[in-house]
């Protein structure tokens, strides 16, 4: 394969949609928005937010050329981008999840998928976990991980001090 095999877009100038803007949220549209990304999110509680401009989901949805979900799991959240969804969004988006599984209907975004309304996906959460359909693995435009985002040296260092910090509070007491 020539180079032009290689040939993909750039991020800069494009819109990422943040599904949840809590810490990690926010981290993102900081990170993003130094990369020269217009940032839009959507979280119910949350009425303003630095480096992103606070909109409706479905508006969101229709902008967004990456979406990026940063929410848990609750009953209002379940199947939260579901087939309707995908409907309105931008051809040719791109979904990342690293937040749930069970937020995003797989059956749905599967069919997106292979449809072309999605262009790719990254997940590392799965409705059920470990994965015993493995179907969105399989996908040419589909990129499958672990859930380990604290399995760095760095991030079991802050864990350990954590606890520690709180080890010694309690015996304080």
């Amino acid at each position: 394969m020539g180079k032009e095999g290689f040939r993909r877009d750039e991020i800069g100038g494009k819109t990422l949609g943040l599904v949840g803007i809590g810490n990690i949220g926010k981290e993102v549209a900081k990170r993003a928005t130094a990369l020269g990304m217009t940032v839009l999110a959507y979280d119910p509680y949350v009425k303003e937010a630095e480096y992103v401009k606070l909109v409706s989901l479905d508006e969101l949805l229709a902008q967004a050329d990456y979406i990026s979900l940063h929410l848990p799991k609750t009953k209002e959240s379940a199947n939260m981008i579901d087939k309707a969804q995908f409907e309105k969004m931008k051809t040719g988006v791109r979904l990342i999840n690293c937040a749930r599984g069970g937020i995003v209907n797989e059956d749905a975004l599967y069919e997106a998928l292979s449809s072309g309304k999605v262009a790719g996906a990254a997940i590392d959460v799965y409705a059920v976990e470990p994965p015993t359909e493995w179907k969105l693995a399989k996908l040419d435009n589909v990129v499958c991980s672990p859930h380990i985002g604290a399995q760095t040296k760095e991030a079991q260092g802050r864990v350990a001090a954590e606890v520690a910090d709180i080890l010694i509070e309690f015996a304080k007491k």
